[in-house]
């Protein structure tokens, strides 16, 4: 496959993305939404693929959501939010495949969702996740709240967004985020032997068991779908504006007296 911001490779019945934007801690730009979809859409039903992995290119992070230097005004038109950051959720979850998500380094805001949809997370000890929408004047309505609250459980999930601490690989591990942690050099190792593990087992069976498995938790779906839309308005106030301001000009935001010159303004 041809894509400017990934690599796409196929060995051993893996197919393996790589989020190949290093310079920009594996940031998504527009672009980059796009070949994800082709990506996961092409491993997902290619009947040579048994297990797909996801990573993050450079060693330094797996992700860490939407490119900040992007500015929301300059986004695309598909998608609630002008990027279509709810397909690829959904295609984690829809093919017939286990998803593993490979993570050294830094799996922050939008990585750190996408981590959490993955089947599966193997991370290295230097890695580390977090939330910080709150912080920058965002927030993942669906599966990053609702989907994380299931996996770690309501009282740290909430602690996770409302306070946007970052938390080492191995209290990843404790809460029950990631299901192994292994030393930096052994990672790839360990994914590739969790992989030639799945190769083995019956593609069908698998399917059926994951299918089973979101049936669970598709709700959340719905709350994703109504909670995007509700996003989609909080990006156009003041409050919201702000956070991606302070951000690039590198200073502390004041969303309390920007959110109360809003209400006096009306």
């Amino acid at each position: 496959m041809d894509y400017e911001d990934l690599i796409y490779d196929v060995t051993n019945m893996v197919a393996t993305i790589t989020i190949n934007r290093p310079e920009r801690m594996n940031a998504f730009r527009v672009n980059t939404y796009f070949e994800m979809i082709d990506a996961l859409t092409t491993a997902g039903w290619d009947d040579d693929v048994a297990v797909i992995v996801i990573t993050g290119a450079g060693g330094r992070a797996f992700g860490v959501g939407g490119d900040s230097g992007d500015k929301k005004s300059g986004r695309a038109t598909r998608g609630t939010l002008g990027v279509p950051v709810e397909e690829i959720h959904s295609l984690i979850r829809d093919v017939p495949k286990p998803v593993i998500a490979k993570v050294n380094g830094f799996a922050i805001g939008g990585g750190n969702v996408m981590a959490t949809i993955c089947d599966m997370t193997i991370c290295s000890d230097k890695s580390v996740f977090g939330q910080v929408g709150p912080k920058v004047g965002s927030v993942d309505p669906g599966f990053g709240t609702a989907y994380l609250a299931r996996i770690v459980g309501e009282k740290k999930a909430r602690e996770i967004w409302y306070m946007c601490r970052r938390y080492s690989a191995l209290e990843a591990l404790e809460m029950g985020l990631v299901n192994k942690v292994v030393p930096e050099a052994d990672l790839d190792a360990e994914v590739d032997q969790w992989c030639a593990e799945i190769v083995e087992r019956s593609p069908t069976a698998i399917a059926i068991a994951k299918r089973s498995f979101n049936a669970d938790s598709e709700n959340i779906k719905g709350i994703a779908n109504m909670g995007f839309q509700t996003v989609a308005q909080y990006y156009a106030t003041d409050e919201a504006k702000e956070g991606g301001n302070a951000f690039r000009e590198k200073r502390k935001p004041d969303f309390r007296g920007v959110l109360k010159k809003s209400k006096a303004a009306k």
